[in-house]
């Protein structure tokens, strides 16, 4: 099974020049935890994580409403080609400790996979289940 199979089509994403302020309210609009970012021709650059505006905004004492998305953005952000077997982006999910993955053609953001579009196909439980392990392997236990 393909990537393009599964992932959502209508991944939403934010340019590197818009406000972290602006970013942060489209991300509890949506209630994710992380966004892609374009920049000005569409072609993905980073994403910008709900930890990325705390630690490197909030925390330091800078402006959401004045600073610009790519400024704090984590760059390089680690995607998927929509041909990809699914079982390869689950495994680069595990690998780089991501529940999510832009998937890019040609450079430009088509989608999103996660684990949770994984998991809603049926022949995929167990291996989301085990790619969610992977994921979440460093969280401290009792």
């Amino acid at each position: 099974m393909k990537v393009r199979e599964l992932m959502s089509g209508n991944a939403v994403a934010v340019e590197e020049q818009e406000p972290v302020a602006a970013a942060a309210r489209l991300m509890r609009a949506r209630n994710i935890g992380s966004i892609p970012v374009c920049d000005a021709n569409g072609r993905l650059t980073g994403m910008l994580t709900d930890r990325d505006i705390v630690v490197r905004c909030v925390a330091a004492g800078a402006d959401p409403g004045a600073v610009r998305v790519g400024e704090i953005m984590s760059p390089g952000a680690v995607t998927a080609a929509p041909e990809d077997a699914v079982d390869e982006a689950l495994a680069r999910m595990t690998r780089e400790q991501v529940r999510r993955l832009p998937v890019v053609e040609a450079g430009r953001l088509v989608g999103m996979l996660s684990i949770a579009d994984v998991a809603r196909s049926q022949r995929w439980d167990m291996e989301a289940a085990r790619a969610l392990c992977g994921i979440t392997a460093n969280v401290c236990r009792k």
